[in-house]
């Protein structure tokens, strides 16, 4: 059972529109390309929650963002803007 608040770390990225779908996002992760509180994430599985700071690396830019909630469904750019600061 998945506590109140956290939500898997490829869906999380999919939602937010980091990536174009959750196998992209699941590669990005596998790849190492996305540290949760300056860790490594191992696997797609890996739980995120408000609070949490995440290192992602996309081509040549580094983004690091606050996750500020969990999404429910991948919604317009709006949306996705209020899950992350």
């Amino acid at each position: 059972m998945v506590a109140e608040g956290r939500q898997r770390i490829d869906k999380w990225l999919f939602f937010s529109r980091v990536v174009k779908s959750r196998s992209l996002a699941a590669k990005l992760v596998v790849a190492g390309r996305v540290r949760i509180n300056r860790d490594k994430a191992a696997q797609a599985s890996d739980q995120v929650k408000p609070g949490y700071v995440l290192t992602i690396t996309l081509e040549r830019r580094i983004f690091i963002w606050k996750v500020l909630g969990a999404g429910a469904r991948r919604g317009p750019a709006e949306e996705a803007r209020t899950l992350y600061e």
